[in-house]
């Protein structure tokens, strides 16, 4: 896993400002610790930062296509592609000689081999971008769910680009700008796809490709979901699922590097570390999978059971590392640290934005800290919830019927409508108008299947905003945090085959029990205790101490009475008002929180100073 950044300038000699490249790819020294390059031609300027897992020592990059003279295409790759020993064998039959064992010159190779056909046939989760010396052109490419991130900026005469924002950033041609729909995308919960909050910038969009030369820039989207019949009988389709996550958890273990598995006692987590478990012990080395899990000091003497959370994960944890047999660590943090200005600090520089589900945030990044210093590669349950059918509002029938994204229904009811009322932004920001645009957008992307009954076809809408929209915001949070340490989280659950196969299974099937994510239940009851088969569907933990939500009432306070750049955008009676909520109001984290919305106050302010955020009015 690495970091890529770059620039191509077609009036520019970009080799002669190796400065702003070397400035660029720099950022990206948390994404790949291990080591770094930068490639430059004429136009063209190529970066790179590696997080060595496969092939430690020939895997280097920028990699070129070949050892001497002009090569045909030089590449720079982050992530993984896991059908790689297929290609390579097919690749070579075609003529290929290959240097080095990495998938990276597969990728290259691939390239060469099929143009721009090649993204088609990668299995995994990848951002790379490639200069075909013979064309002049850059190639951007993205993998199919948008697991690893990728974003540009056009410029005048090419482009910058880059895994994160600080990326391009860095460079002198960008700046770092919002304007008015920057904070709708901020504030708002759209996760509107391309859209990348600074002026100016975009995200390439999960499975699309962008070429860029100097005729302009072109998209193409490689891949996207469609709607098809679904002809398996349940038996059938709860076994082809199992023998997919098979596949896919055997493929993702390949690693030259210490691997491990999140485990948090759900059934996703769970699942997957006891998939993975047995395809380990089936290559029969002995080995036990390495587990870790977080909590906080106290949070079981002061856990209160509410609409969000109805138990503690500890319990389950236990029960799991029992029943799988896993090599377990239990990662417990202070509060305290939540608190600490470098953490917070820390999660800023790694997301380039505001929190958005607070506290949350904070404790990912220390439990990622941990894991690193003990492996370099996780497995994840990430996006199962968005897949089979998690969360409570799939099966809330007043979210189901509304006429905007579901996951506001628990947004408004847990107060983070109110608190963007009370501070102003709501009607400042006419998000409002923002979110119904962008909602009915969101709809028009939907493929509709012919002869689906009113219900069904209404899943399929709710199951396709969650895995094109909600889905990004949660994987780029996954990504942008685990590599802010160096560490490469990988994710079953966004594999193509299975997403393309749960998706296009009716929602009478997802919920053959009466009970949320029923395929999963069922495709895992046998590697899994009844008590985590059984269990209710528990969201990340946040921490419940009040001592937390004082501290965090304290920098709301400050930033009313001080001269903080939030005032411009909030009246001060705004956050005063927020305050007069009685301790305890805003108990409940996560992004549907008032709590959060405070959260996302105090970041706003750091990030305005921190970054030189310039606000433009609307339309200016």
């Amino acid at each position: 896993m690495c970091g890529i950044a770059g620039w191509v300038g077609y009036s520019h000699d970009v080799s002669e400002h190796q400065d702003s490249a070397r400035a660029m790819t720099a950022t990206m020294v948390c994404r790949g610790p291990d080591a770094g390059g930068v490639w430059t031609d004429r136009h063209a300027a190529l970066g790179h930062r590696r997080l060595a897992v496969i092939d430690i020592e020939g895997g280097r990059q920028p990699m070129t296509s070949g050892e001497s003279g002009t090569p045909q295409a030089v590449i720079t790759y982050s992530g993984e592609v896991y059908n790689f020993p297929e290609l390579r064998q097919e690749l070579t039959s075609r003529g290929h000689r290959f240097r080095t064992a990495s998938d990276t010159e597969v990728v290259l190779r691939a390239y060469l081999e099929w143009g721009e056909s090649f993204a088609e046939r990668l299995n995994g989760m990848f951002a790379f971008a490639i200069w075909d010396t013979r064309t002049e052109e850059l190639l951007l490419v993205r993998d199919r769910m948008g697991v690893k991130p990728l974003l540009y900026y056009p410029t005048d005469d090419g482009v910058l680009f880059g895994s994160e924002p600080k990326a391009i950033l860095a460079h002198p041609l960008a700046e770092a700008v919002v304007d008015a729909e920057g904070l709708r995308e901020v504030f708002g919960l759209t996760m509107t796809p391309e859209h990348a909050v600074f002026r100016g910038m975009y995200e390439v969009r999960p499975g699309t490709m962008v070429r860029i030369s100097r005729r302009g820039v072109r998209k193409i989207r490689y891949w996207q979901l469609e709607s098809r019949p679904h002809t398996d009988d349940l038996d059938t389709t709860i076994a082809h699922v199992r023998e997919l996550l098979d596949d896919i958890v055997r493929r993702q273990l390949v690693s030259d590097v210490p691997l491990c598995s999140l485990l948090s006692g759900g059934l996703d987590s769970s699942a997957v570390t006891a998939i993975a478990a047995r395809a380990l012990d089936a290559e029969g080395d002995g080995e036990r999978i390495r587990t870790f899990s977080v909590d906080f000091t106290g949070h079981a003497e002061r856990f209160e059971a509410n609409a969000v959370w109805e138990a503690p994960d500890a319990p389950f944890v236990r029960e799991a590392v029992a029943h799988i047999g896993t090599d377990h660590e239990d990662i417990v943090l202070d509060n305290a640290e939540l608190l600490s200005p470098e953490v917070r600090g820390a999660v800023l520089r790694a997301l380039d934005l505001p929190t958005v589900t607070g506290d949350m945030e904070y404790s990912l990044y220390l439990l990622f800290q941990a894991v690193r210093a003990r492996s370099t590669v996780a497995l994840s349950g990430e996006s199962a919830d968005e897949l089979f059918g998690g969360y409570s509002h799939f099966h809330d029938p007043e979210a189901v019927s509304s006429a905007t994204f579901p996951w506001h229904l628990p947004y408004r009811r847990a107060g983070g409508l109110d608190a963007l009322r009370t501070i102003g932004l709501w009607d400042r920001l006419d998000l409002g108008a923002y979110i119904d645009q962008r909602y009915k957008e969101a709809l028009a992307d939907v493929p509709a299947l012919a002869g689906e009954s009113a219900e069904e076809a209404r899943m399929r809408e709710i199951s396709h905003l969650h895995l094109t929209r909600f889905v990004n915001f949660l994987l780029d949070r996954k990504d942008r945090i685990s590599m802010a340490v160096g560490l490469e989280v990988r994710v079953p659950f966004c594999d193509h085959r299975l997403v393309e196969y749960v998706f296009n299974t009716p929602w009478a099937m997802k919920t053959f029990d009466g009970r949320e994510k029923s395929l999963l239940r069922a495709a895992t009851k046998d590697v899994l205790p009844a008590s985590i088969v059984e269990r209710k569907k528990s969201p990340y933990p946040s921490t419940q101490d009040i001592e937390y939500e004082r501290a965090l009432r304290g920098r709301i306070a400050e930033l009313a009475a001080g001269d903080s750049p939030v005032l411009d955008l909030v009246d001060p009676a705004g956050l005063r008002r927020l305050l007069e909520k009685p301790e305890g109001s805003y108990s409940i984290g996560g992004p549907y929180s008032g709590r959060a919305v405070m959260e996302r106050l105090v970041d706003l302010d750091t990030w305005i100073r921190d970054y030189g955020i310039r606000f433009v009015p609307e339309g200016g």
